[in-house]
């Protein structure tokens, strides 16, 4: 399973967001600015999270994007989930994905399954708050300690 551009970029904008948005619409080209992403690429990103209630947009002055939800109230995998479709281990593990005729008599099936469900709740155990900068971090790194009892 690899991860894509969009997936990584979806969690950078939502976190830019949670850290620098509060209350008010950020324009989407300063969070471009921030995290070095081509605007245009971010352009195709944030109509899936806004048809999903991740970000809410406002056109004109003032306008941009915000969040709907706290940080802590979204998951790493619901946000790699709607830029990925899917983070299955393979094929006839993802979403919509055609019955495999072989399925009864498959011995890494279960091994499989298995393998998705420690990535889905491995993701879907980190929020975008846990991701984070801390306002008195000034040396700009997160603060990924939680992640240590995951391992």
């Amino acid at each position: 399973m690899t991860i894509s551009t969009r997936g990584r970029y979806a969690l950078r904008v939502v976190i830019d967001l949670a850290e620098n948005g509060k209350d008010s619409y950020i324009p989407m080209k300063e969070v471009a600015e921030r995290q070095d992403l081509p605007l245009k690429y971010l352009e195709r990103i944030l109509p899936v999270l806004t048809q999903n209630h991740i970000v809410e947009g406002q056109h004109g002055k003032g306008g941009g994007y915000r969040l709907t939800r706290k940080p802590e109230e979204y998951t790493v995998g619901e946000i790699l989930r709607l830029a990925e479709g899917d983070l299955a281990p393979v094929a006839c593990l993802e979403c919509g994905a055609k019955p495999c005729e072989k399925a009864d008599r498959c011995r890494t099936i279960a091994m499989w399954k298995n393998l998705q469900a420690l990535i889905d709740g491995y993701f879907d155990g980190i929020t975008i708050r846990d991701l984070m900068r801390e306002e008195s971090d000034n040396s700009g790194g997160m603060d990924v300690s939680f992640l240590d009892a995951a391992l």
